[in-house]
């Protein structure tokens, strides 16, 4: 028997045994493979959800227009469902995303509007504000909003929680999954909590993000929101869709261990799944150590590694990023090691500081860039040129304020990206990068320094 149409055929994805990656872990570890999905990701379960309830309720009729904020997953999804029902679909993403992710997304007839990462969530730049935005302009559109729609985690209380009880007969007794708008974990979680209140949930979260520190504290720290790279997980907003009553035990897991994790499952478990889907099963393996037998381990991989060919699947890149081996000697670690420093720590300033305090401490620490950074947050960067430039046109612009004239923000690095790699970053239009330390911490790197750690490794 035939499916009348794609849609049919969302949900009741797989759930495979992982054996390699699970070696010395006595507990058995089960993976929810998304990417069986017709769009390759758990977001399809959403999208049909949310576009159907709303063609219920009457807020999307035919000739209308979806318009979202979307890492790509949910986009895919909706750009799926819009297709086969008729509609439009306009999607803000931040720049952060793949470029795998985009395409697919304009591939499928969604117009796509990419907007800065490292912007606060009510700045009018923002993926949130954009769409927002163009919701409310836009005729006949209509805006899903998943963080805040519940039909997010009432998708996966209907289809993935039961059809994870089903498949393990009951017998789950933990659940790992990755959190990003938080539908997943949440819905899933609901469900196996109401057939077993013992089960254990288990978030997974990144470092920059604040669920992990919200859990714990019932606090919100600005100098944990910080920039990192991982794709599908982590917020700087609480979404709607969150119910931390619901999720026992939250764990961080870096980039770095993500990314390495999921070329492993790829290697080693023939599934070639996204980044996320690495944080999830490396988190996964953290709590399934501590177990015994007659413990099984559900952890939800939500999409498919054809998306990431140019991040966590190109050596070329996991090298820029310090993720793999170094093929250079020397790295940015070496570089902070031997530079001359004048300075207590890194100096910056804020948005709202005058020029003139810019002035004085590039005068004070004898130092040419200054990074802009308020609350752990990063802005711009003002440089030792831009500001000659712009003093020279106007000796009173010394009162205006910093964000009037930083430029873009600088790039971000890890300690052990190479040197090599990030020389070829460095411009005379941005002479400098950022160094991502531990704890939310920076650094900063210029040509000069590089300069004075490559004569000094030759004397």
């Amino acid at each position: 028997m035939w499916s009348k149409s794609l849609l049919e055929l969302i949900g009741h994805t797989p759930l495979v045994q992982l054996n390699a990656v699970t070696r010395g872990v006595s507990a058995t570890v089960l993976a929810k493979v998304e990417y069986f999905n017709p769009g390759h990701s758990v977001k399809d379960r959403i999208a049909l959800k949310m576009v159907e309830e709303a063609e219920r309720a009457g807020l999307l009729r035919p000739g209308g227009t979806i318009v979202e904020a979307t890492s790509g997953n949910t986009g895919m999804g909706l750009a799926l469902v819009a297709a086969i029902k008729g509609y439009r679909c306009v999607f803000t993403v931040p720049d952060k995303q793949s470029r795998e992710k985009i395409d697919a997304l304009r591939a499928l007839g969604a117009e796509v509007i990419v907007t800065p990462t490292n912007v606060a969530p009510e700045d009018p730049r923002s993926y949130y504000s954009v769409a927002k935005r163009l919701a409310q302009e836009i005729p006949g559109a209509f805006y899903p909003n998943q963080y805040d729609n519940l039909n997010n985690r009432q998708a996966h209380y209907e289809t993935t929680g039961p059809e994870i009880w089903e498949q393990t007969e009951g017998r789950i007794t933990h659940f790992v999954a990755g959190m990003g708008t938080t539908g997943t974990i949440c819905g899933i979680a609901q469900y196996l909590k109401e057939r077993n209140p013992a089960i254990q949930v288990i978030g997974i979260d990144t470092y920059g993000s604040l669920f992990q520190k919200l859990h714990e504290t019932g606090q919100i720290d600005p100098r944990e929101i910080y920039p990192y790279l991982t794709e599908g997980i982590g917020e700087d907003i609480v979404p709607g869709n969150l119910d931390l009553s619901l999720i026992d035990k939250i764990i961080k897991v870096t980039d770095r261990n993500g990314a390495l994790m999921a070329r492993k499952l790829a290697r080693y478990e023939g599934l070639f799944v996204g980044w996320s889907s690495g944080s999830a099963v490396w988190g996964a393996l953290e709590v399934a150590r501590e177990l015994s037998p007659k413990d099984i381990v559900v952890v939800l991989l939500p999409d498919h590694g054809i998306r990431y060919l140019n991040k966590i699947y190109n050596d070329t890149w996991m090298r820029s990023q310090g993720f793999l081996e170094a093929t250079s000697e020397l790295v940015i670690n070496d570089i902070l090691r031997s530079k001359n420093r004048k300075t207590p720590g890194l100096a910056t300033v804020s948005p709202q500081d005058p020029l003139m305090r810019a002035v004085e401490l590039m005068q004070r620490y004898e130092i040419s860039q200054l990074p802009v950074i308020e609350e752990g947050r990063i802005y711009g960067l003002l440089t030792e040129s831009r500001l000659i430039e712009v003093l020279m046109d106007d000796p009173l612009a010394k009162d205006q304020l910093v964000q009037k004239y930083m430029i873009e923000p600088p790039a971000i690095v890890l300690p052990t990206t190479p040197v090599d790699i990030v020389s070829k970053m460095l411009t005379r239009e941005m002479p400098a990068v950022l160094v991502q330390l531990d704890h939310g911490e920076w650094d900063i790197v210029t040509r000069s320094d590089i300069l004075h750690s490559l004569v000094e490794a030759r004397m």
